[in-house]
């Protein structure tokens, strides 16, 4: 691949180019990469978070560049082709075995990067998926340590949202079930090129090795909280017809009159645990 002369940021992947010094070396601190570990960049772009990360790493660190636009991709297997620590992969990053990559690794990855606004929730519960699957796989460590991301700023209130706020939601329950969430700071329009027209923000998730309140069957789990949620407005006893009737929420101290937004985790768990039993 030959690498263009210059790069026009590409609506359709959501491109917009980290470029503040001071930012980005904030969140390089954030993110903290030390020597030995195994990391993973989605979306490295022009290579404004990569640049510092290399920096950082030792020569026993390996870092996985998963970029989708062939363009920058060519300019990044350009600029690293001579460190071996490096490794790029062309393609999407929904298509991304990342337990694989631990497996080979043998050691959970750090994953980071700036996500596009359009894939950003989609890619965010494949990550979540899969950073459950340690058990599964017979592992000691997990398979994901933590990641760091830059995301739109709604999204990353969603994520953190407690129960009976407006955000709360189905991202908030799921992400909540798996990690730890932190939302570090914002980054304003102006650190990046092409402006957005909104806040991003930095989040930080930290998968648990066991929930703290473990569902018997996840996909259980995901199927109430996406139905509970699916009409806001409407009761438990509505948006759970067919799957949980009153007998089943009483039977977990529910009242089957309440909104989706009033249920805790704990509550969302003991649900589908009544199902699964």
């Amino acid at each position: 691949m030959t690498p263009p002369s210059s790069h026009t940021a590409r609506k359709r992947f959501g491109q917009n180019f980290l470029q503040d010094p001071a930012m980005i070396e904030r969140i390089v601190a954030a993110i903290g990469p030390r020597d030995g570990e195994h990391l993973v960049e989605i979306g490295p772009g022009l290579a404004a978070l990569t640049d510092p990360v290399v920096m950082a790493l030792g020569e026993q660190s390996h870092l996985r560049l998963l970029e989708i636009d062939r363009d920058l991709a060519a300019r990044l297997q350009l600029r690293f082709q001579h460190d071996a620590r490096i490794e790029l992969h062309v393609g999407d990053a929904l298509d991304v075995d990342f337990v694989a990559q631990s497996l080979q690794a043998k050691q959970p990855l750090r994953v980071f990067g700036n996500l596009p606004y359009n894939i950003s929730t989609p890619l965010i519960f494949h990550l979540l998926a899969q950073s459950s699957q340690s058990d599964e796989n017979n592992l000691e460590h997990g398979i994901i340590q933590d990641m760091h991301f830059m995301l739109q700023r709604e999204v990353v209130d969603r994520m953190a949202a407690p129960p009976g706020s407006k955000t709360y939601g189905r991202l908030s329950v799921m992400t909540q079930y798996y990690c730890r969430v932190e939302h570090l700071f914002d980054v304003p329009p102006e650190c990046f090129q092409p402006r957005p027209k909104v806040m991003s923000a930095i989040v930080r998730l930290e998968p648990y090795q066991t929930p703290p309140c473990p569902a018997q069957n996840t996909a259980m789990l995901d199927k109430v909280v996406k139905a509970a949620f699916a009409q806001r407005r409407k009761t438990l006893r509505n948006t759970l017809k067919g799957i949980a009737d009153d007998g089943v929420l009483e039977a977990c101290a529910i009242d089957p009159g309440a909104r989706a937004e009033t249920l805790d985790i704990e509550n969302f768990v003991a649900i589908a645990n009544r199902l699964t039993a």
